[in-house]
């Protein structure tokens, strides 16, 4: 969650609030390359090579050419006109890996859920995890090349999302496409928890 009031360094200027984000979905939904795309250091990538022995454990359909899957979890950081600095964790997406997801989303201010139309049903369990544990989450909607497009509203009637559930589309190879998801989250997150998002959170045009 958003860390308690900013503090000062040795020459008196304030350092930036700190707030943890979780990036969750299923396999192959593009987190790690969400992650990556948006991290200004070099993100924390726990990736293994994709063997036979995952064969009839990990449904590859719709994703064949995915060669990587994560096996802990993702890590990176962005700064927001320096006055917060968010540290993104992406969740694996396999269900072997879903124990795992307690620790990852420990304290976090809320949750991005990305979606890819191919594999709709696959974003179901992340879903059904934030609303159980009462996280605030948006749905991002990753646009393949090759995808069958949808309008929102379709999107939000298949996956069963509350009116309060913000749908948006999005490209997680795309700097600027990421920062408007991660921004709306905030903003939602923020008003979900009752905080002010005009004093808690920057504007598009300065991250």
């Amino acid at each position: 969650m958003v860390s308690g009031p900013s503090s000062r360094d040795m020459n008196g200027r304030k350092l930036p609030t700190a707030v943890k984000i979780v990036i969750a979905g299923g396999f192959g939904v593009g987190k790690t390359t969400m992650v990556g795309t948006v991290s200004e250091t070099q993100p924390l990538r726990t990736e293994e090579i994709l063997t036979d022995e995952s064969i009839g454990v990990d449904d590859i359909s719709g994703v064949e050419r995915k060669d990587t899957t994560t096996v802990a979890m993702d890590f990176g950081r962005i700064t927001m006109r320096d006055e917060y600095v968010l540290y993104l964790f992406g969740t694996p997406g396999q269900e072997r890996f879903w124990f795992m997801w307690d620790e990852v989303t420990l304290g976090a201010l809320g949750a991005v859920v990305l979606a890819d139309t191919r594999r709709l049903a696959d974003c179901f369990p992340s879903v059904d995890y934030f609303e159980r544990r009462g996280t605030p989450f948006i749905v991002a909607v990753n646009c393949f090349e090759g995808a069958r497009r949808y309008d929102l509203e379709e999107i939000e009637m298949a996956l069963n999302l509350g009116p309060k559930v913000p749908v948006m589309l999005c490209d997680a190879r795309s700097l600027e496409s990421c920062k408007k998801v991660l921004i709306k989250m905030v903003l939602h997150a923020m008003k979900s928890r009752g905080l002010s998002p005009e004093n808690a959170a920057p504007q598009s045009s300065g991250v």
